[in-house]
């Protein structure tokens, strides 16, 4: 049977796009208390059911897929300029497929504007007249209001018209950024994109004994199964150490290693990866915020999203990119191994000198170059202490020497040298990171 949080949910999905949400209203139609009501809201808006704007409430939305991640809504565009509602709020769940800056003569104006754009315009009433009765919602810059019959119009045709208070420029730039944000977020692989779910993994319940776990033991050979409660909370994980000389009709609550290590279907493969590495893990469970069970996901499906990953040209360029496509070994440097590398205007703060993350960035990645030359596997960061000596300004050629100074098995510590015009040393670094062989 479901839980009431549930039961709110499913009532969200099934409310139609762009109609209004309250916690009043859903405690008084499902018979909860508010309390319940606002969390379960809150879920939903997590979810991307649902979004709460500014001086208009929360509004059932259209839940986005993946593939079409970089396009906002113009609830969204309201966020992100500051915006007031003048009009046409039942459109703001609405996406817009592109914007025209109306910066030009009105016919000319009108040949750019179509069905689902954003006109970005100042004050011209008619050219937000126009734009609405071409299909699409207009943002008017600098603070301007607009005409009553224009609100109207805009109810009509559910066509939002949202006024800010900056400038056309800063609105376009900001705009921009906030489409290059998600074409980033676009490429970044979650748990969700990659997990096992809960109807094709095994679980144990609390209530069970050990004999179950040679059961599915016998038929999967895996090793490690989380265990739930009745109400499908994770509390534990059994794994075959667990077990060892322990009677089969013993408990599964009595042999479990309780409060595992679980993740959310949100959590970056990145971040998965890493906590597995550091726990020395097979297995995630998956779960949601209540922390019920959702699934599994294993130490194979990470290095195989990895690998695909590497495979996959990527669309929003990260400093990590820069960097990636900046460093270069310096061959003729023996016996010192050397990196290369330019610094470029993205890379410098606000007076123009590289910025402290991007150092980072340089050593980190220098330091992995070096572990893989050294045909020690690959590695990841355990803890990094960088000491700028001096400031390294814009367009300067910075070269990166790392140093092993302890080396085991599974872990390294490392030194890192960072000299600009080849030999003024501005920078240095302390890096202790664990090993992985390929």
């Amino acid at each position: 049977m479901s839980t009431k949080h549930d039961q709110i949910i499913k009532y969200i999905e099934n409310l139609p796009v762009g109609g209004k949400i309250s916690v009043r209203a859903i405690a008084k139609e499902l018979n909860v208390s508010e309390g319940t009501a606002y969390r379960a809201i809150k879920e939903a808006e997590n979810k991307g059911l649902v979004s709460t704007i500014e001086r208009v409430g929360t509004v059932r939305i259209e839940t986005k897929i993946k593939d079409n991640f970089d396009r906002l809504s113009f609830a969204e565009i309201i966020g992100i300029v500051d915006g007031q509602v003048l009009g046409g709020r039942d459109g703001l769940h609405k996406t817009l497929n592109k914007f025209v800056i109306g910066a030009m003569e009105l016919d000319a104006m009108m040949r750019y504007t179509q069905k689902d754009a954003l006109l970005i315009v100042g004050n011209r009433i008619e050219a937000h007249e126009l734009a609405i009765k071409e299909g699409a919602a207009v943002l008017i810059t600098g603070g301007f209001d607009t005409d009553d019959r224009i609100k109207r119009l805009a109810d009509e045709k559910e066509l939002p018209v949202i006024s800010t208070s900056y400038d056309t420029f800063t609105v376009a730039e900001l705009i921009n950024r906030a489409i290059y944000d998600q074409m980033i977020k676009k490429e970044i692989i979650v748990v969700e994109d990659i997990f096992t779910p809960l109807q094709q993994t095994y679980h144990l319940q609390e209530t069970d004994t050990l004999e179950k776990w040679y059961m599915f033991n016998a038929e999967t050979t895996h090793t490690r199964y989380p265990v739930t409660n009745a109400a499908q909370k994770v509390t534990g994980m059994v794994t075959s150490k667990d077990i060892i000389n322990k009677d089969r009709q013993l408990s599964v609550v009595k042999a479990m290693t309780k409060n595992p290590l679980t993740v959310q279907k949100h959590t970056t493969l990145a971040y998965a990866a890493h906590m597995m590495v550091w726990e020395g893990i097979e297995i995630i469970p998956v779960v949601d915020q209540q922390h019920k069970l959702q699934g599994l996901i294993s130490r194979q499906d990470v290095l195989k999203a990895l690998q695909q990953i590497q495979l996959q040209p990527q669309i929003g360029e990260t400093i990590e990119d820069l960097v990636t496509r900046e460093i270069d070994l310096l061959e003729d440097e023996t016996p010192d191994v050397v990196f290369q590398g330019k610094v470029t205007p993205q890379m410098t703060n606000q007076l123009g000198s590289l910025s402290t993350g991007v150092l980072t960035t340089f050593v980190t990645e220098a330091s992995r170059r070096f572990v893989r030359k050294m045909k020690k596997g690959d590695m990841v960061v355990d803890n990094i202490s960088v000491y700028f000596l001096r400031p390294i300004q814009l367009d300067s050629t910075i070269l990166i020497k790392p140093r092993i100074l302890e080396v085991g098995r599974k872990l390294a510590k490392m030194d890192v040298e960072v000299y600009s015009n080849k030999k003024t040393l501005v920078a240095k670094a302390l890096l202790m990171a664990q090993l992985l062989d390929r």
